[in-house]
């Protein structure tokens, strides 16, 4: 009983560091295609890794704040 508990707990983190490295390489390949079309080499590339990294992690904290506000609100109760 106890560890159905906390799988339940732990659920909706489990997702987070996958989601935050899906961001950054989908964004790194997105810039090296555009780079490619465009001819500007390795501008896009950097730009768009950079942009998904700081994207990812502000996703994460975001989300990681708001479980933590619902979890204690749910303990609170």
């Amino acid at each position: 009983m106890k560890k159905a508990e906390n799988y339940r707990e732990i659920a909706p983190y489990i997702g987070l560091g996958t989601q935050l490295a899906a961001t950054i390489v989908i964004m790194f390949f997105l810039g090296k295609w555009l780079d490619e079309k465009t001819g500007w080499f390795p501008v896009l590339t950097i730009f768009f890794a950079l942009f998904g990294g700081f994207a990812a992690i502000y996703n994460f904290i975001k989300t990681v704040l708001q479980l933590n506000d619902k979890n204690k609100s749910g303990k609170n109760s």
